[in-house]
């Protein structure tokens, strides 16, 4: 398969670089294009107001692995690639392995999610991986898991985005994988007000993580759904916070139609009175 790699962690970070080796040694043709540094929690953003710069790498990966380091953020990598540096486009695009999960509602503000998503917008399958860990090292049982996964992804009958996170754990105490569906991370966040030796005051964001609860997981449903739809998906699907805890690989179907269309019947009978509009005389 020609596959196209990604992520948000930059050209040197250790989860690229056993992905892409992992994917070349199995007989892939692997191209990976990835920031020149770190572009963590940089969402869908895009670069339109200065020049990006793609330089090419050697000796950082396996010998038959071309690789760009670009200065634009994950998504600018993935659409370069796809515009400018690849021949034809590839059979999947790939984005990670990612250093720390990306579990509910994070996929908002990833840079790794976001490179595969681009792939989706372009209809390539596309998958967003993570390891739910910030300290553990052992990368491979995610390389591991994606070479089994790709033949069948490319078999779909369209193209999707799936978000895979791996707990940080021995290969031999991952508990299998699931289906999951995206819980809610809510966080706490503090800035932190500090003076730097100029004496100017600036901030740091900082911050802990707020554990999902049952009403948060039924709010997280698509509001397209019946209240007895929605209690069918928590019983039959629990969330990617929970599976992960659990120890299984979580695999979470993603989309970038954010549309909440339940709620599209119900403003078109609220409209006039929401948003008034005067007639001209």
């Amino acid at each position: 398969m020609k596959l196209l790699i990604s992520n948000d962690d930059g050209i040197f970070a250790k989860g690229i670089r056993t992905l892409a080796n992992t994917l070349a040694t199995q007989g892939h043709a692997v191209t990976v294009v990835c920031p020149d540094r770190e572009r963590s929690a940089t969402g869908h953003g895009i670069t339109m107001h200065r020049p990006i710069r793609a330089e090419q790498v050697t000796s950082i990966y396996h010998q038959n692995i071309p690789a760009w380091a670009c200065s634009g953020t994950p998504a600018d990598c993935v659409k370069l690639a796809l515009d400018a540096l690849l021949d034809s486009p590839p059979d999947c695009v790939l984005s990670g392995i990612n250093h720390g999960a990306n579990l509910g509602n994070d996929v908002l503000y990833s840079g790794t999610v976001s490179a595969a998503m681009e792939g989706l917008l372009e209809g390539i399958p596309s998958l967003a991986v993570s390891l739910a860990s910030f300290t553990h090292a052992d990368f491979q049982p995610a390389a591991d898991y994606v070479g089994q996964l790709l033949p069948q992804l490319t078999q779909l009958a369209q193209p999707l985005l799936l978000n895979l996170n791996i707990p940080a754990v021995a290969k031999t105490n991952i508990q299998g994988v699931t289906l999951a569906r995206l819980g809610v991370r809510r966080y706490r966040d503090l800035f932190e007000k500090r003076i730097d030796p100029r004496g100017k005051t600036y901030y740091w964001l900082a911050g802990e993580v707020l554990e999902e609860s049952d009403n948060d997981a039924l709010q997280s449903l698509p509001n397209g759904l019946s209240p007895t739809q929605n209690s069918d998906l928590m019983v039959q699907f629990t969330t990617d916070v929970k599976a992960i805890k659990a120890g299984y690989i979580t695999v979470t179907p993603l989309h970038y139609d954010l549309t909440a269309y339940n709620d599209l019947t119900k403003l078109k009978g609220l409209l006039p009175e929401l948003i008034p509009m005067e007639k001209d005389n």
